[in-house]
């Protein structure tokens, strides 16, 4: 299996590597390869569900199930979180239709290019570094979420206290250990070729904690006829 590709994400023409993990709601394992050959697929690459944006993230995707299945694609969420305690937030926070898979080690972020952000105190260098006073001037622009732009920690900490979400030690763990990891979405065809891409690298990170539009979505999976 190929665990690491270059030094990006992998762009619309590039073969995604297979990658195997623990399935969240059902029983046994998924693999990419598990859909090669047979469906076009989208994959979303999280963080873990301790990250606020990424339960929105996760959300929005769960939404676009039903849309994607109608023109035969399937849909593979995948988080940076053990999979017995994905299994307790899904158990209470269920998604209709939801195909979800467990990778606290980030196997699958890797095997898609996607790089972990360092935190320092002055050096800038995306996306690979990003100084403390950069990240902390970003302001978090969410209508309907948040009452204001705000500042990183304090849109975490609100969001936190809007859902209710108590973190556990997995949940700790997974923040200590990969909170710098950048994450994206993946349109990949019957033979496992990407076709169309969002990750929070492109642009300069102007995508940081955010979603694509489901129009977005739903039009690059309209093309994929195009492509086949």
């Amino acid at each position: 299996m190929q665990e690491n590709h270059a030094d990006r994400p992998l762009q619309p023409g590039d073969r995604a590597p297979n990658v195997v993990l623990d399935a969240i709601t059902r029983q046994g394992k998924i693999a990419i390869d598990d859909f090669r050959g047979q469906k076009p697929v989208f994959v979303g690459l999280f963080r873990g569900l301790h990250c606020p944006f990424c339960r929105r993230q996760i959300a929005a995707m769960a939404e676009l199930t039903d849309a994607l299945q109608e023109k035969g694609i399937d849909s593979l969420t995948v988080v940076n979180t053990p999979i017995e305690r994905a299994r307790l937030y899904f158990r209470y926070h269920p998604l209709p239709n939801l195909l979800a898979a467990s990778d606290p080690e980030r196997v699958s972020h890797r095997a898609f290019g996607l790089p972990m952000l360092q935190m320092t105190e002055t050096e800038n260098d995306w996306p690979r570094k990003v100084s403390r006073s950069t990240m902390m001037s970003t302001r978090i622009d969410m209508p309907g979420e948040l009452p204001a732009p705000m500042d990183l920690m304090a849109a975490v900490e609100y969001l936190d206290r809007a859902d209710g979400y108590e973190f556990t030690e997995d949940d700790k763990q997974m923040i200590a250990t990969g909170e710098g990891q950048l994450v994206g979405e993946f349109l990949l065809d019957r033979d496992g070729v990407v076709r169309w891409s969002f990750t929070e690298v492109d642009d300069g990170g102007r995508h940081m904690f955010g979603a694509p539009a489901p129009r977005e979505v739903m039009s690059a999976a309209s093309n994929m006829a195009v492509w086949h």
